[in-house]
């Protein structure tokens, strides 16, 4: 039998875990690997991108500073999440807020000390970063627009620190950073209408507590269509290989998505849309092996840039 003293201990890492998310985590890591595999260094052999010390290094700095933006943001949205996410939000509690700071500046802490490791301008680049999340759970999550193209940006940006890694401009590149914001900014207008009430108890000036839902699904339905562009891009102007399959799947689910869209008024429905679009992220990872399959069996990739 357990003591009461273990069992408390592990009750509180299992809540540190639900506080930074970390199911998150090493989907974002994995991410970045196949990313820095298949899109920034397609000329490079697979096996020496993933033996690559500094690479290494880049990846745990940032599922490190993701971890710790996932702690502030919990931090500060304590009160609204009582209402929006009340299982969750007990879960979290049983870590006090204290505790979740001291961990907070801990793990960035080690960041600071990782990013070294690579070089000063990584630290300049991790330091930045961290900057960023805590201004945004601060202020700028508040605010209409701004909060949500700001929660776009801090979630690509573990990947441009793979590209100034590997300073690799290819223009593809910017056509996938492309359809993933948009994916990432409409994810976070549907959360947006997910925590309404919350939103509006707390004085979250967000784009449904200002403007209403209606206006709301019309900026959402047009962020949906300009995905057409960076998939048309992506499918007939660059070689993504065998990811055209996951683009053209894509728009039809999104297509699928704005027609629930349009018929959702509740909260369920709206936590529906968002597991549709956190789906087609996710297997946008793993979907990215699809550019050049034969690296896995070949261990370099013989795609033409």
């Amino acid at each position: 039998m357990l003591s009461r003293k273990t069992k408390i201990t592990i009750l509180k890492i299992f809540s540190m875990f639900s506080v930074v998310r970390g199911y998150n985590i090493p989907i974002i890591a994995l991410a970045q690997y196949l990313s820095a595999i298949f899109i920034f260094s397609p000329e490079k052999r697979a096996l020496s991108v993933l033996l690559d010390f500094n690479l290494f290094i880049i990846v745990i700095a940032s599922s490190l500073t993701i971890a710790s933006g996932y702690i502030i943001n919990n931090f500060y949205d304590s009160k609204k999440d009582l209402i929006n996410r009340p299982n969750k939000s007990q879960i979290d509690r049983l870590v006090s807020q204290r505790t979740k700071l001291q961990v907070y500046f801990t793990v960035n802490f080690v960041v600071a000390l990782l990013a070294l490791l690579v070089s000063f301008r990584a630290v300049l680049y991790f330091s930045v970063y961290i900057f960023l999340i805590w201004f945004y759970s601060h202020k700028l999550k508040k605010y209409p627009i701004i909060g949500n193209l700001n929660a776009a940006l801090l979630a690509v940006l573990p990947f441009f620190a793979i590209l100034l890694y590997y300073k690799n401009l290819y223009p593809q590149i910017f056509a996938h950073a492309a359809f993933l914001s948009l994916l990432l900014l409409i994810r976070e207008m549907i959360k947006d209408l997910e925590n309404i009430k919350g939103d509006i108890a707390n004085d979250y000036r967000t784009i449904p507590v200002k403007y209403g839902e209606e206006i709301t699904k019309k900026i959402i339905t047009f962020l949906t269509v300009l995905t057409i562009i960076p998939v048309y891009l992506l499918v007939e102007t660059y070689d993504v290989g065998l990811m055209d399959i996951y683009f053209y799947v894509s728009l039809v689910i999104l297509l699928f998505f704005l027609m629930l869209l349009w018929k959702s008024s509740s909260k369920q429905h709206y936590l529906q849309l968002h597991n549709i679009l956190k789906f087609l992220v996710v297997s946008g990872v793993f979907c990215i092996v699809l550019i050049n399959p034969e690296v896995l069996i070949h261990g370099r990739s013989l795609l033409k840039i």
